[in-house]
């Protein structure tokens, strides 16, 4: 089932191996949430072993909140503030000295729009990708399927329905491109 959930096809949540999955998550989620900035070395302990990937000089601050943890992929110097919530159903990769507000939420499920197949409980998924040193404000939500440019800035509390272009600033519900931003000279 692990396969048709990470190819994006039809998949039942609820299948054993996708549940102990979950709950080992759920385990080390807890385990990290539950940990002091005075323990540092426990923190990068738990998030290597929750996390597909973690780079170099990268810090999540707890609470986490992670559907497998396995299929977020986090890159080097990236800082996420308190609240991140990443639906990792699908893959979600995250470059390099990105930041990340509070309570960002990057939503990969989706579900189908008939209703016989969601009462049967069948979801799916679409990957996140993040370019690097990307600036996501506050409470802002990326949706299934969607790529964010390097260097772009989302507002806080925007909605990202779909793809940001690189160098970009991009606000509101749904996000919409504001300006470009020109890299500084140097």
């Amino acid at each position: 089932m692990r396969d048709r959930m990470l190819a994006g096809d039809l998949y039942l949540a609820d299948d054993p191996e996708l549940q102990e999955a979950m709950l080992r998550a759920m385990d080390l989620m807890d385990a990290f949430n539950a940990t002091s900035a005075r323990e540092p070395a426990e923190q990068r302990r738990l998030l290597t072993e929750l996390l597909g990937a973690i780079g170099e000089d990268t810090y999540l601050r707890p609470p986490l909140r992670v559907d497998y943890g396995s299929h977020l992929r986090i890159g080097a110097r990236t800082f996420a503030n308190f609240g991140l919530v990443a639906l990792d159903v699908a893959d979600i990769t995250i470059g390099d000295d990105v930041q990340i507000g509070t309570n960002v939420q990057l939503l990969t499920p989706t579900h189908p729009v008939d209703p016989s197949l969601r009462r049967q409980k069948w979801e799916a998924a679409k990957p996140i990708t993040i370019g690097d040193n990307v600036w996501l404000g506050s409470g802002a939500i990326v949706l299934p399927g969607v790529t964010i440019g390097e260097n772009t800035v989302v507002g806080a509390g925007a909605v990202v329905t779909r793809d940001l272009p690189p160098n970009v600033v991009a606000v509101g519900n749904p996000a919409r491109i504001l300006r470009t931003i020109e890299p500084a000279a140097g």
